[in-house]
């Protein structure tokens, strides 16, 4: 009994992160900065800063495949080599072996996972927008869904936290449908790209900006005391990036949880339940499998942050069973692992253009252009409902003047270093509307090598999201028409759910908790004790990427928690 207490006293903590991405990052950050002792857990293995990004300062001739996907690794790599270009051998050893981890498809599901410190933060775009005013009215205005339980207003001074921290650079543009926030200077347009933007801007009234994107034009004191420099521009983000150029949990918000000495890591470690206390009506804390050693063990907490992404927290809060949950930790609404939403993409057009042949451009952006949402906004009203944005922009066709062109040698080398032709891309990203029947759920006899259940997952676009493809294709074309381009060509490829890996909603926020599984600060209703502030908690999905809304979020719910265990409220 004395040796339980022991066990139990060792392993106890002020709050428990599950995960170590971009919202568990924040919320470690933020608890410990907030005076608490945090234990984040993170299934997969560790990955220092700088020191293990293996391939980052290679050059195709390094690599021995030159960068292609080996035949071995795509095998193992079934799933996430799915997305188009980021899972190479450049990349390839940070993403899931999906052979080890299956998932079931009742319907096809694109699901993108990284199990490693940090996960897909390492990773992401880094396309950094925060949502507008209308974003969290739309669902109660359209009937779809359930009402957010806050507001833009609820959100913007974490917006404006988050952002601070992180490193966002950008332009203000003074646009309600894209509210501006806190900017390091913004990276510059090409000048096809400076074109576009004045034709789109005098012919269609369109905004055309550069993207607002995580990575520091300007380091400020916050990014720079953590080790964190300047974008180099070598556009080599996903390989991980030793200067800090571009925020990810490893180089910003867990560092920043370090170095408050109350930050403790446990790798290699996967949360299979949630230990619910019937008497106390409160969750005590987590019961984890060593997934080397196959052990188990109890870790325990005042309160619990659920970080794990969305499918994987929903897939712990289902299989976390009790006599008062019985189909699910939270789920009295049975709306935990329903809703999936993401965003559609892989439509929109490309053109060749004249006329720039004498231009520059300097390094390689890591960014793109962005387009905001047009439809079904102010006077505009189409026959779908929300709508979508672009990203793309120009680059120099280096690709044909170089590997396919015809030519050796000194004289060939030095035709490459001269300026020529430009083209230009630009793709769609759409929102998608929540639909309790697009579910996942865990398979009741399959089980994956740790004996923890399978994830089924059983959802598609609906027609809302196709006929909006229809036209996220016809206004590309007609955008770059507009320009003065020439061949346009237009595509929509073949995608589903999880391809725009912002996948979102298995356990929404809500007003009621008849119809929803949090409330306005990310409780679980039926259990105040635990927050769930990752993309599960999204009750819409807006159509620009979430991941600082994500953190905005968990900010904010790290706040009120850390006030209300001060309250008593949550003991």
């Amino acid at each position: 009994m004395n040796l339980n207490i022991d066990a139990k006293k060792k392993n106890s903590y002020d709050a428990i992160v599950v995960g170590s991405g971009m919202t568990g990052g924040m919320a470690a950050k933020e608890l410990t900065e907030r005076g608490l002792k945090v234990l984040m857990v993170e299934r997969g293995r560790e990955v220092k800063h700088v020191t293990d990004y293996e391939t980052a300062m290679k050059e195709p001739w390094d690599l021995q495949h030159r960068g292609k996907v080996s035949t071995y690794a795509a095998e193992e790599r079934w799933a996430n080599k799915r997305f188009w270009g980021l899972v190479n051998e450049e990349t390839d050893k940070f993403f899931t072996n999906d052979t080890e981890n299956p998932y079931v498809e009742k319907r096809p599901f694109d699901w993108i996972r990284a199990y490693h410190t940090g996960g897909k933060s390492m990773h992401w775009g880094r396309q950094s927008y925060r949502w507008n005013k209308q974003d969290f009215e739309a669902n109660l205005k359209d009937g779809n869904g359930v009402d957010w339980p806050i507001r833009y207003e609820d959100l913007e001074k974490w917006y404006t936290h988050v952002e601070k921290f992180v490193g966002i650079s950008g332009q203000a543009e003074g646009l309600d449908v894209l509210p501006d926030g806190h900017f390091l200077p913004a990276m510059p347009m090409t000048m096809p790209e400076l074109h576009f933007k004045k034709m789109l801007k005098e012919k269609l009234n369109r905004p055309v900006t550069i993207g607002r994107v995580a990575n520091l034009t300007q380091p400020q004191k916050v990014h720079t005391e953590l080790g964190r420099g300047t974008c180099q521009f070598r556009n080599k983000c996903p390989r991980g990036c030793p200067f800090g150029g571009y925020y990810s949990s490893i180089s910003g918000s867990i560092p920043a949880a370090m170095r408050t000495k109350r930050l403790t890591i446990l790798h290699d470690s996967i949360v299979s339940e949630l230990i619910y206390d019937e008497k106390k009506g409160k969750a005590t804390g987590i019961k984890v499998i060593d997934q080397k050693t196959m052990q188990m063990e109890e870790y325990f907490a005042k309160i619990i942050f659920l970080n794990a992404g969305s499918m994987n927290t929903a897939a712990l809060m289902l299989h976390s069973k009790s006599n008062r949950f019985p189909t699910g930790f939270g789920n009295d609404s049975d709306q935990v692992g329903r809703n999936i939403m993401d965003h559609h993409l892989g439509v929109g057009a490309g053109a060749r253009i004249e006329g720039f042949e004498e231009d520059y451009m300097f390094g390689q952006r890591p960014n793109a252009l962005y387009i905001p949402r047009f439809r079904n906004w102010g006077s505009d009203k189409q026959s779908y409902l929300r709508g979508f944005g672009y990203q793309g922009g120009a680059s120099r066709d280096d690709w044909n003047r170089g590997v396919q062109a015809d030519g050796f040698g000194a004289t060939f080398k030095e035709d490459l270093t001269k300026p020529g032709s430009w083209s230009i891309r630009i793709g769609g990203f759409g929102e998608v509307l929540p639909n309790p029947n697009n579910r996942m759920s865990l398979d009741a006899d399959k089980k994956d090598k740790w004996g923890v259940p399978l994830i089924v997952f059983d959802a598609a676009f609906g027609e809302n999201e196709l006929t909006m493809r229809k036209d996220m294709m016809q206004s590309a074309v007609e955008m770059l028409d507009t320009a003065g381009f020439k061949d346009i060509t237009s595509f929509d490829y073949p995608t589903h759910l999880g391809l725009g890996i912002h996948d979102m909603g298995t356990a929404r926020m809500g007003r009621d908790a008849k119809t929803s599984v949090l409330n306005a600060f990310n409780q679980v209703h039926a259990c105040k004790n635990v927050f769930v502030t990752d993309g599960a908690a999204m009750t819409s999905s807006s159509c620009v990427n979430p991941s600082i809304t994500y953190m905005a979020l968990t900010a904010r719910a790290a706040d009120f928690a850390v006030a209300e265990l001060k309250k008593q409220n949550l003991k």
